[in-house]
């Protein structure tokens, strides 16, 4: 089997994560984290929307990871997202770090705002 190292242009992937903590880039992050175009930053969750909006013409489809599992996002900050330019996919944190790393290494405009499992 040939096995081919995956490059990610620009944001560094999600390497890991676990009860409270991603590893991004080789850093662990406590709590919530935004992955977003300009890199890695702190997140205050679902209530605090100003990050994602602050680079969304650099975003076309923002992942959103409720945490252990799926649940409903708010209709108001949906539309306020998609308002701004960007498409949003609602699933549970670990899909949500897997298919970001996925489209990160295609090179595709992607972000992902991640709570904790």
């Amino acid at each position: 089997m040939r096995v081919t190292e995956v490059y990610y242009p620009g944001s560094p992937p999600v390497e890991g994560y676990g009860p409270g903590f991603f590893r991004v880039g080789g850093a662990v992050h406590t709590g919530a984290v935004a992955l977003l175009p300009k890199g890695p930053v702190g997140w205050a969750g679902l209530v605090d929307p100003a990050p994602i909006l602050e680079q969304a013409a650099a975003i076309d489809v923002l992942l959103i990871g409720m945490g252990a599992e799926i649940r409903a996002l708010d209709r108001d900050l949906r539309a306020l997202l998609e308002a701004a330019g960007i498409g949003v996919e609602i699933m549970a944190t670990p899909p949500a770090c897997r298919t970001y790393n996925v489209l990160l290494g295609e090179g595709r405009r992607v972000a992902a705002a991640l709570l904790p499992v």
